[in-house]
C-alpha cells in the first residue's frame, strides 16, 4: 500500500492518498500555537534595536493579540475600453491586544517600556501619564504628549517542536484605543489596546532571540526517533 504523499501539483493529486502542499502527520508539533507564540514591545523601528535583551520586552500576560493588514486597491475603467486594471495604495495595518491586569505595568506603560528604558522624562509632559506619588507603573491619559511617541511591537512564532517559524515587527506603533471593563462575577480584569502602525516587517526569530538553548531535541531528532520521514517537498514547503 503506497504511503501518504503530498500533493503538489494537479498532476500528482489523489485527493485519498495526499494532503496539499505538504505532509500533515506531524502537524501537531510542527504547528504554531499560542504558548509557543511570544508578544514584545520595542523601539519605533526595527533597525533601531541594538540589544534584543535590553530594547525588546516581553508582553507578559498577554491572553490576545490580533493585527489586520488592508491595502486599498480599486479596479478602473476608461472610456472607449471593456477592461479594467487595479490601482493600489499605501497599505493599513492595525494592531490589537488584550492584557491582564495584574500589580505591576499596565498595558500603556507595557508598550512604552523602550522610551521608559531610555530615559524619557515624561513626568515633565504637560500632561504627564502617570499620577504624581507613583510614577513608575500605571499609565493613563491617551491626551499625553507621550502618546505622540511611536513605539514598535513584535510577534514571534515558532512550533511545539522548538522550529522557528517567523516573526512579524510592526514599526511606528501609535496606540489610540484603551478598554477596560469591570463587572461583577468576573474572575479577572482585562485591558484591551489597539492601535495602528506604519509597517509590518517579516523577521525571523533567530536575529532577535538566537537559537533557542533549551537542551531539547531539534525537530529533526524528533522526526529521525520516530521513524518519521520528511520528504524534500515538505522541507520546501516549510
Amino acid at each position: 500500500m503506497a504511503g501518504i504523499n503530498a500533493a503538489t501539483s494537479v498532476d500528482n493529486w489523489k485527493f485519498q492518498d495526499s494532503y496539499i502542499e505538504r505532509l500533515m502527520d506531524n502537524a501537531a508539533y510542527t504547528a504554531a500555537h499560542p504558548e509557543t507564540t511570544l508578544v514584545l514591545a520595542g523601539p519605533s523601528r526595527f533597525s533601531q534595536i541594538k540589544d534584543p535583551s535590553t530594547d525588546l520586552m516581553p508582553l507578559g500576560i498577554t491572553t490576545s493579540f490580533a493585527y489586520q493588514i488592508q491595502k486599498p486597491t480599486q479596479m478602473n475603467m476608461a472610456i472607449g475600453s471593456g477592461r479594467s486594471f487595479p490601482t493600489s495604495g499605501k497599505s493599513q495595518i492595525g494592531v490589537s491586544l488584550q492584557r491582564m491586569m495584574l500589580n505591576g505595568r499596565n498595558l500603556p506603560r507595557a508598550l512604552y517600556t523602550h522610551a521608559v528604558r531610555n530615559g524619557l522624562a515624561y513626568q515633565n509632559f504637560d500632561g504627564p501619564p502617570v499620577a504624581k506619588d507613583r510614577e513608575e507603573q500605571f499609565f493613563m491619559d491617551l491626551d499625553s504628549e507621550l502618546y505622540y511617541i511611536p513605539v514598535g511591537l513584535c510577534i514571534l512564532f515558532r512550533s511545539k517542536a522548538h522550529d522557528m517559524i517567523g516573526g512579524v515587527y510592526f514599526e511606528l506603533f501609535m496606540f489610540n484605543s484603551l478598554q477596560v471593563q469591570v463587572a461583577v462575577g468576573q474572575n479577572n480584569i482585562f485591558e484591551s489596546g489597539s492601535g495602528v502602525a506604519d509597517r509590518a516587517l517579516a523577521v525571523y526569530p533567530n536575529a532577535l532571540a538566537g537559537e533557542e538553548k533549551s537542551g531539547r531535541p531539534t525537530s529533526a531528532e524528533i522526526f529521525e526517533k520516530m521513524g518519521a520521514v520528511i520528504t524534500s517537498t515538505d522541507v520546501a514547503a516549510r
